[in-house]
């Protein structure tokens, strides 16, 4: 799914904004004509929108056809970012070599360090605001957050990158306004990223602290697939001590012990019988691994 989503950010959306920026672009120079005016407007204005919502299809397909896969915040934020780095990687490749070839190796050498380390994560952050909007609202049980979010996301996404295009288009003391806001933005979703490991560790606790008594887990296995540095210290020992089967298997277990909590979650919000039958699913998977792994 992430290599998936990271070649549409590489290919088709970079093809479709391609398309879409030239032909819309077209009457802002007929009408202003040639220059830095027609390129400000163009790229403050129409750039945001074509691309943002080029890169958003890859999401949207997966919120309607895989949805089973976004378990939090943090599945939309990393899907949008992936996407976002897939559009940056393509889109860098061509203005490095336009510069190159316009202003020779310093010219290319200033255009590397402002556009792969200054504003490198520029896309990933904007698309990784439309996938926090599409997770917020597919995992509200509100409707009307629902149909708001991922609408308020994507509009949240536009404008950051129009705000980024608009300043670094102005130049001069612009720029720093640019990296100020683009890197607030980063910390920001960072931030998030933070508060949901936090909430996802949460969920462990609570959710699989029942399957202790309903015999899925042991106590043991409850208490290192609640920890981070357990899990890690787990896999690996089995890694080393059995080889990469068994390190493989200890993995996979813990993976669908948090995909058992993610679902019991998703029940507690909308309490369907769809998410009950994969909280079903779920348990039955992890009780087999639990067996396998005490064998």
């Amino acid at each position: 799914m992430l290599a998936a989503v990271f070649l549409w950010g590489a290919v088709p959306s970079v093809l479709i904004a391609y398309v879409f920026n030239t032909l819309l672009g077209l009457p802002v120079y007929w009408l202003v004509g040639e220059g830095a005016a027609a390129d400000t407007i163009s790229a403050a204005f129409i750039a945001p929108v074509v691309e943002e919502t080029a890169k958003a299809f890859a999401l949207l397909v997966i919120f309607l056809l895989r949805r089973e896969e976004i378990d939090s915040w943090l599945d939309g934020i990393i899907y949008g970012a992936m996407v976002g780095l897939g559009f940056a990687l393509v889109e860098n490749v061509y203005y490095f070599l336009n510069q190159y070839q316009s202003g020779g190796l310093s010219a290319w050498g200033v255009n590397l360090f402002m556009r792969g380390v200054v504003f490198g994560l520029n896309h990933a952050l904007f698309t990784s605001v439309t996938g926090l909007g599409l997770a917020v609202g597919y995992l509200s049980p509100n409707k009307l957050s629902r149909l708001v979010a991922p609408v308020a996301g994507w509009s949240a996404a536009v404008f950051l990158h129009f705000w980024h295009n608009l300043t670094v288009s102005l130049g001069g003391g612009f720029i720093l306004a640019a990296i100020l806001f683009d890197w607030g933005g980063v910390w920001l979703i960072l931030g998030i990223m933070v508060w949901a490991l936090v909430q996802e560790g949460r969920w462990l606790k609570q959710y699989l602290a029942e399957e202790v008594h309903l015999g899925t887990l042991t106590p043991l296995q409850y208490q290192v697939a609640c920890s981070a540095r357990q899990r890690f210290g787990f896999v690996y020992g089995r890694f080393f001590s059995r080889g990469f089967r068994a390190g493989r298997a200890a993995s996979h277990f813990f993976y669908e012990c948090s995909h058992l909590a993610y679902k019991k979650h998703h029940f507690t919000l909308f309490n369907d019988a769809r998410t009950a039958r994969l909280v079903q699913q779920s348990r039955e998977k992890v009780a087999r691994l639990s067996r396998q792994l005490q064998a």
